[in-house]
């Protein structure tokens, strides 16, 4: 049998801090990844994300800590703004990413035959598949839906060219894979084959995306920058969203007894100190000690504003017949559709169908091949595109979202600029910042608050969901489905799509157009029943609701729940102080030195810590309420 082989830490960061001019992003930052690992990285926009994959990839170092990389280690690398040769084909452009297997190959060809050196690049050559680079390639190409190997680099497009990128940086199968926003300018059938590719990965992953199902699917851990430090969660997206919610809920409960003890205690503190003389100073210290704590930080969401839209006609925008082509070639044609008041249609399919070129029509920017585009009398469309032109880098936020204004008018109502930036979490430095300087997602902020705050009925958005950040992307969600007017919308996000989406239309792979209502998973149900023979449903089973319970009669504490409340509040503060020690030392790098079972065994006895302290707040809140309840009878 053979001996168990822990995994080791291919990556380490210890104490290491990251400033973005005087903003401090990462603050005594300290994480370990471990081989085989497919990390999640989350955060808020401009929190250190990319900055820390990018110390990662070795790109830039760290204002001060030490990272530490294994030895020998091969790395592939996505970051967001990534450079390609333009003189290049794109076969040789995706080579670029294996230069050191192919250094391997071209010594070893020019190594004599029989010697020890060719015999040891020659194993190492196998050992790294080498021998089937071009095959992976095509491959690749291939299943990222990818231009045409013999295509050169500087005729293709902004999305095209990023798929060549994520080409390049898969092709080496590399230890450990960076990837900064993977699935920006995929199609879904391409997310779902790097989902299942990173999901099979030998080596090890991290990487950050806002695509939640790509999230659920691919990670073992999610890694979140939270005020500044890492905070680690074993499992998937929806198991960092559980542990989360319950991290939330125990820092609120620990509030509510700071105030409750604060409140209790205050009327004593203020009296004159001659009352006090014969009280432990340990209370007085004790007071003020949990008065200078202050609340728990939090991290505020964006309050995306959609102007108040005019009411829309009868007629929205009718299509009668519409065809396109682009380069002598048909992308979609006999479209004929009567876009519906308030609704909010999702426009699917592959990269190239024809879903930009349809907005454009939409708009009137571009005309139809054939047939008929007429926009309803009252119909104001306001459009996002996808590209980000519409930004001047070389502006101010104040002068971009402004544009010469200092108030910005939304509806009948008159807001100040510096108010509607705040909204979009833009404080008083930023406002001042040219746009070039912010992240990306940071300026997709910036665009929704300089194009939204136009107005209109129509709002038609075209990949609205890149480069934000998961907390921005959910306020979106929920002011679209707020929103009284009409939404169309291109998206390869699944999540968002059934989030907002009460229809779909859909540019299928045989070039046909299909529409129907419901969300995105609706639509593949019915998709899939249309190729199936259809089966009847069962008749779902009515639920059973019991009546509450009456409200019985509130009874005291008895001896024993008195003496189990007097010393409640001590065993809470020595729950949370070993939670605290514990979570520190799940993230230090000395934990993922030990064995695999020493780690799970350690995240577990985490968990078990979590719970205790949940449970010994639900237990006061228990005891206080009834306490309470019967000093009020009394």
């Amino acid at each position: 049998m053979a001996e168990y082989v822990p995994p080791q830490a291919v990556l380490s960061a210890s104490e290491i801090n990251i400033a973005f001019g005087a903003k401090p992003l990462i603050k005594d930052g300290t994480i370990a990844i471990l081989e085989g690992e497919r990390v999640g990285l989350v955060g808020r926009n401009g929190c250190g994300k990319s900055t820390f994959l990018k110390i990662a990839a070795g790109v830039i170092a760290p204002d001060s800590g030490q990272v530490t990389l294994r030895r020998g280690l091969l790395t592939g690398y996505l970051p967001q703004d990534f450079e390609l040769e333009e003189n290049l084909t794109v076969h040789e452009a995706v080579l670029r990413g294996a230069t050191e297997i192919q250094a391997l190959i071209e010594e070893y060809e020019e190594s004599p035959a029989e010697s020890p050196r060719a015999a040891f690049l020659l194993e190492r050559i196998e050992q790294l598949e080498g021998w089937t680079l071009d095959s992976r390639a095509k491959s690749l190409l291939t299943n990222l839906n990818a231009p045409e190997p013999g295509r050169i680099v500087n005729t293709l497009s902004g999305g095209e060219k990023r798929r060549v990128a994520l080409c390049r940086s898969l092709i080496a199968r590399p230890d450990l894979l960076i990837l900064d926003e993977p699935t920006n300018h995929l199609d879904t059938d391409s997310i779902l084959w790097l989902e299942e590719f990173l999901a099979r990965y030998q080596g090890t992953c991290i990487f950050v995306t806002h695509d939640r199902y790509f999230l659920d699917r691919v990670c073992n851990r999610i890694v979140e920058i939270h005020l500044g430090v890492f905070v680690s969660f074993p499992g998937n997206y929806t198991d960092y969203l559980i542990a989360q919610a319950e991290r939330e809920a125990i820092s609120e409960q620990t509030e509510h007894r700071r105030q409750k003890f604060l409140r209790s205690e205050l009327e004593w503190v203020r009296r004159a100190p001659g009352a006090r003389r014969t009280k432990s100073q340990d209370r007085v210290d004790r007071y003020f000690e949990a008065a200078s704590q202050g609340p728990p930080e939090k991290a505020s969401d964006a309050d995306i504003i959609l102007p108040p839209p005019k009411e829309l006609g009868n007629r929205v925008i009718s299509l009668k017949n519409v065809s396109a082509e682009a380069n002598g070639r048909v992308l979609f044609s006999g479209l004929t559709l009567e876009v519906p008041a308030g609704g909010r249609i999702g426009i699917v399919g592959r990269n190239g169908s024809g879903k930009t070129t349809l907005l454009r029509i939409l708009t009137g920017d571009q005309e139809p091949s054939t047939g008929t585009v007429e926009h309803g009398a009252r119909s104001e469309i306001n459009l996002i595109d996808q590209h980000r032109l519409q930004i001047n880098h070389d502006k101010t936020v104040w002068d971009e979202v402004g544009e010469g204004r200092d108030t910005v008018k939304l509806g009948e109502e008159s807001v100040s600029l510096r108010g509607y930036l705040r909204r979009f979490l833009f404080n008083e430095d930023q406002m001042k910042q040219l746009t070039g300087q912010l992240s990306g997602g940071e300026r997709s902020r910036v665009l929704l608050a300089k194009i939204l705050k136009r107005g209109g009925n129509v709002l038609l958005l075209d990949e609205p969901t890149n480069d934000l950040d998961l907390a921005t992307l959910r306020v979106l969600e929920e002011a679209l489905v707020r929103f009284q007017g009409t939404v169309i919308v291109v998206s390869h996000d699944r999540y968002f799509m059934n989030r907002v989406c009460t229809h779909v239309l859909a540019f299928e792979t045989d070039g046909t157009l299909g529409y129907d209502v419901g969300n995105y998973d609706e639509y593949l149900a019915r998709k899939a029943s249309r190729s199936a023979r259809p089966s009847t449903a069962p008749t779902p089973k009515p639920v059973a609701v019991s009546p509450p319970a009456r409200a019985g009669r509130q009874q005291k504490l008895s001896w024993k729940e008195e003496r189990e409340f007097e010393v409640m509040e001590l065993r809470i503060q020595e729950a949370e102080t070993a939670l605290a020690e514990a979570e520190l030392a799940l993230h230090s790098p000395e934990l993922y030195r030990r064995s695999a079972q020493e780690i799970t065994a350690f995240q577990t006895h985490v968990e078990t810590l979590r719970k205790d302290v949940a449970r010994l707040f639900t237990r006061w809140d228990e005891l206080e309420q009834k306490r309470a309840a019967s000093e009020l009878v009394s």
